[in-house]
């Protein structure tokens, strides 16, 4: 039984939301992350990456960081951008972009469903990306960017989150890039949270990284506190709850940055004993088993024989082309730590693998067909793992909407 509840938390005024709203900490390096806050002091980029407020050689982990965050996170407040709820909420977040719409509700999930696998993970963490979540949400006392949960869909839930709907929006605005975010203020909730008890379990779409820092720090705040009786918000951690058929994953595509030695026609020689091959005018997959190469100058595609006995990892394109080209041909062992690898997510689009092949940066680029969301269930609930980068949402939900703090 899934467990969500209301909170009361810290929110922007409606005038002041689009400033402060940001894209997740995670989907821009310091640079990027340096000019989306430039010229905006309110936004939440300078408490989730503060360190772009500091000399731009200063370590990402050093204390001063956290540090500075924390002063950033009261300034917030002390000038009345960042005000607190006078009651518990929910709220009905939905983000278009383009044609397709995804409509979720945003309210607290208790960190015992993460730990009882009521809320699934799919992938590993890399321990100095959830230390460095840990220490920021444990110095801040807040969970400032929410976890991206879906479920499977339900139709009493949809109906619920429909009427709600059809009031008046409490925030509703288009962010510089062109996804219009609109959130509906639902004070108590008590029959729409007692609705998601229905929910056998939920998945975690994105934010694995958020999600296990945020059970981190409960579970230290529990160990430090001998008063601790269960009832402390350190027990809940903020998402947002999607339902799986709203969602929309785009592909997340690999370069490798050199050959591994081959030489152009040795390494075509390589691939072609493993795939079918041949030359193509376009870069995008249509299909799963399908995967489009691009080098010296040519696209080509790329397919296998599937095996549907095998297991649900085993069976994504993602593991094929890792198993069968990038590990054997390439010599990329873990993609994880490879530092040969670069994962380019699909909202960059194809021409951004073109870009990086023909002027060096790479040299063979791969375009995969996205995975889709009953794959990462499935995978979840036979307790697998995912290959690293096999899913790139869009759109991205904005933080600083709604913030639960402890």
């Amino acid at each position: 039984m899934l467990r969500i509840k209301a909170f009361r938390g810290l929110r922007p005024t409606p005038e002041l939301v689009a400033q402060v709203a940001c894209v997740p900490y995670d989907v821009v390096n310091r640079e990027e992350a340096a000019a989306l806050a430039a010229g905006q002091p309110n936004s939440l980029l300078r408490v989730d990456r503060a360190e772009i407020d500091l000399a731009a050689d200063t370590d990402p982990y050093a204390a001063e960081v956290y540090a500075k965050a924390r002063e950033n996170f009261l300034r917030l407040q002390s000038d009345g951008v960042l005000v607190r709820e006078s009651e518990p909420c929910v709220y009905v977040y939905r983000l278009q972009m383009g044609e397709h719409a995804q409509t979720g509700v945003a309210a607290v999930c208790h960190i015992e469903d993460y730990e009882a696998d009521v809320i699934k993970k799919h992938e590993k963490t890399r321990r100095d990306k959830e230390d460095d979540r840990t220490r920021l949400i444990g110095e801040l006392g807040a969970n400032t960017g929410p976890v991206f949960l879906t479920y499977q869909q339900s139709a009493s839930l949809d109906a619920q989150i429909a009427d709600i709907q059809r009031g008046v929006p409490f925030y509703d605005f288009t962010a510089p890039d062109g996804v219009r975010h609109t959130v509906w203020r639902v004070a108590g909730a008590e029959t729409l949270c007692s609705a998601f008890a229905e929910v056998p379990c939920a998945y975690v779409a994105d934010g694995h990284h958020r999600t296990a820092s945020a059970v981190r720090v409960g579970r230290e705040r529990r160990a430090a506190n001998p008063e601790h009786d269960g009832s402390e918000d350190y027990n809940w951690f903020l998402s947002v709850l999607f339902p799986g058929n709203q969602l929309q994953i785009l592909p997340y595509n690999r370069v490798s940055k050199d050959l591994n030695g081959h030489g152009n026609a040795t390494f075509r020689s390589a691939v072609e004993k493993t795939f079918r091959v041949q030359p193509t005018t376009s870069p995008t997959p249509t299909q799963p088993g399908d995967v489009r190469m691009y080098h010296d100058g040519t696209w080509h595609q790329l397919t296998w024989e599937t095996d549907s006995n095998a297991d649900p990892i085993a069976q994504l394109d993602v593991s094929v082309l890792q198993d069968r080209l990038l590990a054997p041909i390439l010599g990329i062992d873990d993609p994880r730590s490879s530092k040969r690898i670069d994962f380019i997510g699909g909202i960059r689009g194809t021409d951004e693998l073109v870009r990086l092949v023909d002027r060096g940066d790479a040299a063979v680029a791969f375009s995969m067909f996205p995975t889709t969301v009953e794959q990462l269930m499935a995978i979840a609930d036979a307790g697998q793992i995912m290959p690293p980068k096999s899913t790139w949402f869009e759109p991205k939900l904005r933080s600083g909407l709604f913030i639960h703090t402890f």
